[in-house]
């Protein structure tokens, strides 16, 4: 068994957590190891940078702050959980990696990519993801479905033209490189979704073992 990585993305209320779980559950049966992780978080240091970045407050976050705080958590994350399981062979899924950078401090902030990409460089080196799975589904449908869970985090509270930014950048990503993403229609019921999953496990078990 050879390790690999997929990040699951996509917006507020696309039940990534969710089916997170659902293909960990899967793959475990198989025999694989996987190890489950988010982001911003991981560890106990960045998951305190994570408190910082998704709690409302009074002072206003500086866009650079933000992008500076994600890839300063994401370095830790790395260091301590991402490249130590993937190089005892294990399957890393991750709850977002960069391409929520790109999508939400590039798309929704506005942010250059090329100063996104400067710092995807320095932090990860020549890591990426072997797999990504978008989880698509209408803003309107996802900012309702986060309302439903309750109190809105610092992100929840951006307005619809900031969410379509951003779903309109992991699109756009998805479609420069088919080769690593796969777009799950994240609007459909539960168990239409996970069907959609089931029909990429023989492929995610052959990278497995290649």
């Amino acid at each position: 068994m050879s390790g690999l990585f997929i990040t699951l993305e996509g917006p507020e209320g696309a039940g990534k957590t969710t089916n997170r779980e659902y293909l960990a559950t899967c793959l475990r049966k198989q025999g694989v190891e996987v190890v489950l992780s988010r982001e911003p978080g991981g560890t106990p240091l960045a998951e305190r940078i994570r408190e910082l970045l998704l709690e409302p407050g009074s002072e206003a976050m500086a866009t650079d702050t933000e992008l500076l705080l994600m890839f300063a958590a994401r370095a830790q994350h790395l260091a301590q959980v991402i490249q130590p399981a993937l190089t005892r062979g294990a399957v890393v899924i991750c709850d977002r990696f960069t391409d929520a950078t790109y999508a939400y401090q590039g798309g929704g902030r506005g942010l250059p990519v090329s100063r996104i990409a400067v710092l995807e460089d320095f932090v990860q080196g020549a890591l990426r993801p072997d797999l990504t799975l978008i989880f698509d589904l209408p803003v309107q449908v996802g900012l309702a479905r986060a309302a439903a869970r309750g109190r809105l985090d610092r992100f929840e509270q951006e307005g619809r033209d900031f969410f379509e930014a951003v779903r309109r950048t992991y699109l756009e990503r998805a479609g420069m490189a088919p080769e690593r993403y796969r777009l799950i229609d994240a609007a459909q019921p539960l168990e239409s979704v996970q069907r959609q999953l089931d029909g990429l496990l023989p492929d995610i078990l052959d990278r497995c073992r290649g």
